[in-house]
């Protein structure tokens, strides 16, 4: 499984012109899952993303995560993170996952972090969506749970 994680002072998705998704303070999780994926790389990479020490103190350093500040998630599907760009100009998405193990994973990774209470918005898997963000820092982490 693969996250670009962006820390973000407000974050929205939109499908076909309705915002269906989200969040004040948080992190944006743009959420690749891949063909070996399974439910214990989704537990590695949630735990990670709950934990990340990305949020600044009063002192200003990074020394707090999401639940330290309140903040929220909202997590869009990105089979894009698997593109295999080494051969030609046109990306190869063979190492995603399937329609059907993707959209298994991506719930349960949705769930994961709402059962540790976490407040989560979601984008429409498998649809066209448009998300808006306002990176604060600019902070953008890649984290693939292969490498966790």
């Amino acid at each position: 499984m693969r996250a670009c994680i962006q820390r973000v002072s407000r974050a929205s998705v939109s499908v076909h012109g309705e915002v269906v998704g989200q969040i004040g303070r948080g992190l944006v999780v743009l959420l690749g899952i891949g063909q070996d994926d399974n439910q214990a790389e989704a537990v590695k990479l949630a735990d990670k993303v709950i934990g990340l020490r990305i949020f600044e103190d009063s002192a200003g350093k990074m020394n707090l995560a999401l639940q330290d500040v309140g903040g929220s998630v909202l997590v869009v599907s990105q089979f894009t993170l698997f593109a295999d760009c080494r051969k030609g100009r046109r990306p190869s998405f063979v190492g995603a996952a399937p329609p059907e193990l993707a959209a298994e994973l991506y719930s349960f990774f949705v769930d994961f972090l709402r059962n540790r209470g976490v407040p989560v918005a979601t984008g429409r898997f498998r649809e066209h969506m448009l998300v808006e963000l306002v990176n604060d820092g600019p902070v953008t982490i890649w984290l693939d749970s292969r490498e966790l």
